[in-house]
């Protein structure tokens, strides 16, 4: 973990940026200019949140980009099982030791899980932002929501963009 943070803000002092071509392994994550993932198969806001959809129900979570700028996190305020979100609302927040940033939600729709284990292990969040740090699981109210969202192409974009500005 300590190697994967000081090889972050390194990247991060370079404006460097990676991507990854393939699934949820972490294995095969393939590093371009940073060292901050993207992965195929999501969806992501320009908020940096991402979105998995599979069947009737969408994963919800913040981006490695978005979790390297926080830097560790140690706190976590989700939302009750049962919440209706909407697309660019706020559901949660993710307290680190550098600030506290709201969580919006990509799309909308009634939250049918929440991670309970982010409330006695936030840094999961750090550690594996797309696979255990996941955060809720919505029923999608509007699937066609997902087509406004950045695939893993333009995000990788976008963020090379931002970390120029």
């Amino acid at each position: 973990m300590a190697l994967r943070m000081w090889a972050s803000s390194t990247a991060n002092a370079l404006r460097l940026s990676s991507s990854s071509k393939t699934s949820l392994s972490p294995v095969a994550f393939s590093l371009f200019r940073c060292f901050s993932s993207v992965l195929d198969g999501l969806k992501y806001a320009s908020s940096h949140e991402w979105v998995k959809h599979e069947g009737s129900v969408a994963t919800i979570g913040i981006t490695d980009h978005a979790q390297d700028h926080l830097g560790e996190v140690v706190f976590v305020d989700l939302p009750e099982h049962g919440v209706a979100v909407r697309q660019g609302g706020s559901f949660g927040a993710v307290e680190s030791v550098k600030a506290t940033s709201d969580i919006n939600s990509p799309i909308s729709g009634e939250i049918v899980e929440v991670n309970s284990k982010l409330s006695e292990s936030p840094g999961l969040i750090n550690s594996s932002p797309y696979e255990e740090g996941w955060m809720i699981k919505v029923k999608p109210s509007s699937p066609s929501e997902l087509d406004s969202l950045m695939g893993p192409k333009e995000y990788t974009k976008f963020c090379e963009e931002e970390n120029a500005h």
